[in-house]
Order: structure tokens, then C-alpha cells, then sequence
């Protein structure tokens, strides 16, 4: 990688590291002939000039490592985050972005990840240096005195297992934290972001997880602690030991040249040979438990990026073809991890090529769970999922959600302007304004769009700025988000298949009105899968799915649930008795509390304003002879969200 980034500043870096590696030691040996021939009374001109240029290539080479070692780690940390997160995005489903230990690992390779590759070169690096600056001094001080090298030598080995250890343990503390620092960073994040700050502020709830984020932060700074009190006993002891043979070898020496075995000379070789041999060892083994180091926190970042795909890929796959039949679920059985409870159990529906087909039940029962595996989200534990009867896992993901198009039931609004929040529905469209407000025009919110200081440059977040500095943002009530992300949806017009999960959960009625109105046109002779708790949303679907458990416990039309008086009809007549609505056999609605019956009328819609039913369907009132008739017995009511 370090090679790819930058191939002449990696050269200047060894060329570098080999100079600095050599002038400590080859100053002392300088500084020893000065003193000689000073001693002697002879010139040292030679000596002293070489000393003059090692002071230059000694006061330069600081800088010039500092300058090649930002230019390698820029340019490693380009190609380190691009493989990154091109793993991250390679993960297509999504049980790695909810396990709690995949996530720490995550983040354990995006924290150190881009850090760990240099800094394992960068110990590479410097324990050559320090490996040339031991070679000269052991050299020069087994001149003076073998025993004496041997002796310094010895005494690294100590230090050596220490700091390895110790490299340990630093590992182990960063990957033993990594979920108190998540979580740390979730309560921080969670005071000082704007969509949390209403209930925050309303709830008092600032102090409690300020407590909480304290509570992480005394976790892990009792962790830095202890690890903190093994590196102050470990590496004392060992500075202890090293001062003790330095001082050692220099009491040796004075005796030495008191005998007359060595010059004055030789004594500063000795000096420098002590002091740089113990200097060199205390680097190469440091640079040594350095990359250590880094090759323990570096197996995060190659798990994460070598972990390969995390649903199965067919070998050989088969094309996802244009969908001319339909969409059919067999024995579906799903969970969300071994030992949690079956949230799908044997399910199976077909979803007919050109049919608009409705999910209904009660909330948990299974229908957003059902989306995610006909995204391929998640694949089913058991059973299949045939697109015109060939397996969703026998092709190519990316083909098959090309051809889906989506609302999700917890839609995102992103950080960027309106423009970008739609467009990226179809990001080949995404210059293209006029696709753009076409989209947002069927999802009702283009006027409020337009209407923008900036219009769709506008962003649709009060934390950034927009595509041009100065350019401020916007927040948008939740109901107009979700129609930003309808029109999202809607991009894709094209596509094979129409998912709207729970499309205008956040509408007033009458936006919830104008929208059905218009998807209900869009979505006319298109493969399209409903999903709304709101029933009189997905009355007219061509078949009515309903859920429980997480199994089918009923199929069919409106008129004929109704009939059938199950499941489906109990939930509808719970929702037209709020609002005073009528039963669609025109028999009465039972009352939930058992106290008789409510007048009906013949579509189950409302009598708004006695002149006429206002239907549930959206298409105005009803005029006709069993109308008139209902508003002469119904109670008038004003309808709500969603009827």
C-alpha cells in the first residue's frame, strides 16, 4: 500500500532512515579522532569537517522524515479508507450492521486501520534505522571492549520481552474498549444532535445520559489506568537496569584509562557507545512492540475487509430478468438469530406481474420483515423467494434491486439538499431537476420544494451547509419528509416492483388523501406490494394479504374479508367505529364494547357533512339511493388521518 501511495517518497524515506540510522554512530567515532589528534597536537581538519556536515544531515533529517512520513500516510490513507469501506459497502445484507461485535470490530478498523498500516512501516522504518545505529555502536564499543558489548547487548533482552508483552496488552486494551467508546460516543452524539434535542430538553433527560456518558468514560480511563501502572513498572525497571550499565561501563572505563589500557578518546567513544547502543536498543525494541502493535490492531482492519460476501453469491449466477409473472413466496420460515423467536412462519403469497397486492396485521406480525426479504436484505432460514421462478440468492443482487423500487416504514431524510435527497432514488438521474420535480410533483411536495430559499438547492438539514458555502439549510415538518422520501421512491418509476411500507404514516388527512390519489394512479397496472395499518388505504389492493404470528391467516378482496368476518374485518370495524363509519354490507358495525351496533351505510365511508359518504378510497361521495339513505341514519363525523 505504502509502495502504491507514493513510490519516490517512500524512497526518500529509506534513504533517510539509512542516513539517520548512521551519523550517530559515526559522529561518536569522528568526535573520538578529534579528540585523539587534539590530544597529540595534530591537525583534525578531516574529522571536523565531517562532523560539521553530520550536524547538517542531523539537523535536516528530522524535517525531511517528518515531510515524506505525511506524504506516505496521506496517500496510504486514501487507499486504506477506499478498500475499507468498499468491504463495508460489499456487505449486501444487513446482519453485519446489527451485531453488536461486527460494529466494534468496524469501528476498531476504521479507527485504526488507516493508522496501523503506517505505523507498522513507519516501526519498519525506524528499527532499521536503529538497527544501523546499534551495529555502529556495538561495533565501536566491542573496539574498546567485547566483554562491555556483550554485557549492553544482554541486558536489551529484558526489554525486549517487556515491551512485547506490553504491545499486547495496549492491543487488548483498544479492542476491550471498543464498545465503551461506541457507546460513549452514542450518548454524546445523542446530546448534541438536533433530532434529539426536543425530548431531551422536555424529558430532562441531558443530566441522565451525561451520567451515562461519564460512566463509560470512568470505565475506560480505569482500563488506561491499570494499563498505564504495567508500562510505569515494566519500562522503569528497565530505564534502571540500563542506567546501572551505563553507569557501570563509565567507572569500568575511568579504572581503564587510569591503567593506561584506554586514551581520553576512547572514554568519549565509550560515553557516546553506552548512552547510543542503549538509545538504539530502547528504539528497535520500542519500534519492534510498535508494529507488534499495529499487526494486533491491523487484524481488525483485514477481518472486516477479506470477510468476504455475507449472503451467498450463486456460481453461476443467472441474470434477474424483467419481471412477467409474478413474485412468490414458498414456505418462507425467518428469524432474526438462532434461538430468537420465528418472525415469518411458513409463509406463502404470490404477487402477480401487474397486481397491487396489500399487507395488513397488527404491529410485529411480520410485514416489514417480509419487505427486507424481498430486497434480499436478509435471506429466508427456509423456504425460497422466486422472481418469475428463478431464486432471489441465484442472482446478482445488484440486478435485483435495480428493479425495486421502495418506501421504507423508517425512511431516512439525509444531510443533503432536496435535489440530492430525491435524486439519489436513480442516481443516473441525478442532475436531472425535471425527473426530479416530476417525482416530487407525485408525491405531492413539490410546491413546498420550490418554495425553499433555495429551492432544490435548499438543504434539508439545519447542521450543514449546502453545495455553495453559505447556503443554509432547512427542517422539514416529518410529514413533508416522507413524501421527500416517497418521491425518492418514485425515481424509479420503471421498475419491476413498488414497495411503500407504511408510505403516509406521518400525513395530516388531507395530504394523506391527495397522495393516495396519486399513487394509486402511479401505481395503476404496476407489480406493487402495500403496506399500511391504515385499511381504508388498501380497500381497493387486488388481494389483501393479513398477517399474524408472523403466518397468512387470510387472503382476498375488501367486500370478501368483510364477508368472511375475520381478522381483516375485525381490524376494519375497530377503525370505522372510531370514526363513526360504516359497515361495507350496510348491516351495522358491532360495537367493540359489546353495546349494540352502529348504523352503516353501504361503503364504509363517513358522512362528512351529511351531503353524502365521504369514501374511504378517496374518490368523493357517495350520491347514490343507499347514500342518501345512510345520511338520513348516520351521526355525521370529520374524518382523520388515514380513512
Amino acid at each position: 500500500m505504502i509502495w502504491r501511495a507514493g513510490r519516490l517518497a517512500t524512497i526518500g524515506y529509506v534513504a533517510v532512515i539509512v542516513v539517520g540510522g548512521l551519523t550517530p554512530p559515526a559522529s561518536a567515532w569522528l568526535t573520538k579522532l578529534v579528540i585523539d589528534r587534539l590530544a597529540h597536537g595534530s591537525f583534525a581538519a578531516g574529522p571536523a569537517t565531517g562532523l560539521a556536515g553530520l550536524s547538517v544531515a542531523t539537523a535536516m533529517a528530522p524535517q525531511l522524515t517528518r515531510y515524506l512520513d505525511a506524504q506516505i500516510r496521506r496517500g496510504t490513507g486514501m487507499i486504506i479508507q477506499d478498500r475499507l469501506f468498499s468491504a463495508v459497502n460489499g456487505f449486501t445484507g444487513l446482519g453485519r450492521f446489527e451485531n453488536p461485535r461486527d460494529l466494534d470490530r468496524i469501528r476498531m478498523a476504521q479507527q485504526n486501520g488507516q493508522a496501523a498500516p503506517v505505523q507498522l512501516v513507519s516501526a519498519l522504518f525506524m528499527a532499521a534505522q536503529g538497527a544501523l545505529s546499534l551495529i555502529g555502536f556495538v561495533t565501536a564499543l566491542a573496539v574498546i571492549s567485547l566483554p562491555m558489548a556483550g554485557v549492553v547487548l544482554l541486558s536489551s533482552l529484558p526489554l525486549l520481552l517487556i515491551e512485547l508483552r506490553l504491545s499486547r496488552r495496549r492491543a487488548d486494551f483498544l479492542w476491550n474498549t471498543t464498545s465503551l467508546n461506541r457507546r460513549q460516543n452514542l450518548y454524546a452524539g445523542l446530546m448534541t444532535d438536533a433530532r434529539t434535542a426536543k425530548e431531551i430538553r422536555l424529558f430532562g433527560l441531558g443530566n441522565w445520559f451525561r451520567d451515562r456518558l461519564l460512566d463509560q468514560t470512568r470505565k475506560i480511563n480505569g482500563a488506561e489506568r491499570s494499563l498505564d501502572r504495567r508500562v510505569l513498572f515494566g519500562q522503569g525497571g528497565l530505564a534502571l537496569l540500563g542506567a546501572l550499565v551505563a553507569g557501570g561501563g563509565l567507572v569500568w572505563a575511568v579504572f581503564q584509562i587510569r591503567n593506561g589500557a584506554l586514551t581520553v578518546g576512547d572514554i568519549a567513544v565509550l560515553s557516546a557507545a553506552l548512552t547510543g547502543t542503549q538509545g538504539a536498543l530502547a528504539g528497535l525494541v520500542g519500534r519492534t512492540a510498535d508494529g507488534y502493535q499495529a499487526l494486533l490492531t491491523l487484524r481488525h482492519y483485514e477481518e472486516i475487509t477479506t470477510a468476504g460476501p455475507d449472503l451467498p453469491r450463486a456460481a453461476p449466477s443467472r441474470p434477474a430478468p424483467p419481471l412477467r409473472h409474478a413474485i412468490e413466496m414458498e414456505g418462507v420460515w425467518f428469524r432474526y438469530a438462532d434461538g430468537h423467536p420465528w418472525v415469518l412462519q411458513d409463509v406463502s403469497l404470490t404477487i402477480p406481474f401487474g397486481r397491487a397486492i396489500a399487507l395488513v396485521g397488527r404491529n410485529g406480525s411480520g410485514k416489514s420483515t417480509l419487505v427486507k426479504l424481498l430486497c434480499r436484505l436478509y435471506d429466508p432460514v427456509r423456504g425460497r423467494i422466486l422472481w418469475d421462478g428463478i431464486d432471489l440468492r441465484q442472482m446478482p443482487i445488484d440486478e435485483l434491486r435495480a428493479r425495486i423500487g421502495a418506501v421504507f416504514q423508517d425512511y431516512v431524510c439525509y444531510d443533503l439538499t432536496a435535489r440530492e435527497n430525491i435524486g439519489i432514488g436513480d442516481l443516473a438521474a441525478l442532475h436531472d431537476l425535471d425527473l426530479i420535480r416530476a417525482a416530487a410533483d407525485r408525491a405531492d411536495i413539490d410546491r413546498e420544494l420550490s418554495a425553499l430559499p433555495h429551492a432544490y438547492a435548499t438543504p434539508l438539514s439545519r447542521g450543514y451547509f449546502g453545495e455553495a458555502d453559505g447556503v443554509d439549510g432547512t427542517a422539514l415538518s416529518g410529514g413533508q419528509l416522507q413524501r421527500v422520501a416517497v418521491a425518492r421512491a418514485l425515481m424509479r418509476d420503471s421498475r419491476d416492483l413498488l414497495i411503500l411500507d407504511e408510505p403516509s404514516s406521518g400525513l395530516d388527512a388531507e395530504a394523506e388523501h391527495r397522495i393516495h390519489q396519486r399513487l394509486r394512479a402511479h401505481r395503476a397496472g404496476r407489480t406493487s406490494l402495500l403496506i399500511s395499518h391504515r385499511l381504508g388505504a388498501v380497500r381497493d389492493a387486488d388481494e389483501i394479504v393479513v398477517l399474524s404470528g408472523g403466518r397468512v391467516i387470510e387472503k382476498g378482496e375488501h367486500d370478501g374479508l368483510i364477508a368472511a368476518d375475520g381478522e381483516y374485518a375485525r381490524l376494519f370495524h375497530l377503525q370505522a367505529e372510531s370514526y363513526g363509519a360504516l359497515r361495507a354490507d350496510g348491516g351495522g358495525v358491532p360495537r367493540a364494547d359489546g353495546g349494540g351496533v352502529l348504523p352503516v351505510g353501504g361503503d364504509g365511508g363517513l358522512h362528512a357533512d351529511g351531503g353524502g359518504v365521504l369514501r374511504t378510497d378517496g374518490p368523493g361521495t357517495d350520491a347514490s339511493p343507499r347514500g342518501r339513505e345512510n345520511r338520513r341514519t348516520t351521526t355525521p363525523s370529520t374524518p382523520s388521518r388515514g380513512q
